[in-house]
């Protein structure tokens, strides 16, 4: 049965298996409130597909031949797009450059092809509501990743100092959480947690909260001693 009707997350599904493409498909269609709305086996077909139909979430394997997942994130999602779309990468490698990669070209979401259905389903909305979330096994070498990488030189400054509850919240974006368990740890409603990472991507300069996140991955906030 589909998830699909009106108000539903609008998916666009790449990845160059014919099984698993159709399998990640299968697992959507089946979600209340989501559905496929179309398919590619490479990224070529896959950026193409996404500029033409306009999906809410794109869902791109990292390996494919030709335009990798990376390079598809980038050209959907990177920082030199206008009108950005929602990307999440998914893979079976669990390695460091390519979570690296793949938040710098804008995905706003990373996953393992073993997360299991209902993380996909979390991401999939997380992603469309404005959120990222990246999969639990994946945060912890996410902040070893950053924490080698910082720039040699000073991190850029924040055009006013964030006030303590920004400083709570940029945490807790950096981690992984979702806008609604933000709320529910800091006990405050869940248009408050907007209305500051609104207030922290105009301070940073930030186009989304991945870029927030990355930041204080940089700056030593999450993962290591402040700079």
């Amino acid at each position: 049965m589909s998830g699909g009707g009106p108000g539903a997350v609008r998916v666009v599904v790449a990845d160059d298996q014919e099984i698993v493409r159709t399998g990640l498909t299968m697992i959507l269609d089946a979600q209340p409130g989501i559905e496929v709305v179309g398919q590619a086996a490479d990224g070529r077909e896959a950026v193409a597909l996404a500029r033409r139909l306009r999906p809410d979430v794109c869902l791109f394997d990292i390996r494919m031949p030709g335009t990798d997942g990376i390079e598809a994130t980038r050209l959907l999602a990177g920082p030199d797009v206008a009108d950005p779309l929602a990307v999440i990468v998914i893979t079976v490698f669990d390695l460091d450059e390519y979570v690296y990669a793949a938040l710098k070209a804008g995905a706003r979401g990373f996953l393992l092809k073993d997360a299991g259905t209902d993380l996909l389903a979390q991401a999939v909305r997380a992603a469309a509501a404005g959120d990222a979330l990246i999969a639990p096994n994946v945060t912890r070498r996410l902040l070893d990743a950053f924490a080698g990488r910082r720039p040699a030189g000073p991190p850029a400054q924040p055009a006013e100092a964030l006030t303590d509850r920004e400083e709570q919240i940029l945490e807790a974006v950096a981690r992984g959480r979702t806008n609604g368990e933000i709320a529910r740890e800091t006990y405050i409603a869940v248009s408050t947690v907007k209305t500051h990472i609104a207030s922290l991507m105009a301070k940073l300069g930030a186009r989304n909260r991945v870029e927030v996140a990355m930041w204080a991955y940089e700056t030593g906030r999450v993962g290591g001693t402040p700079r």
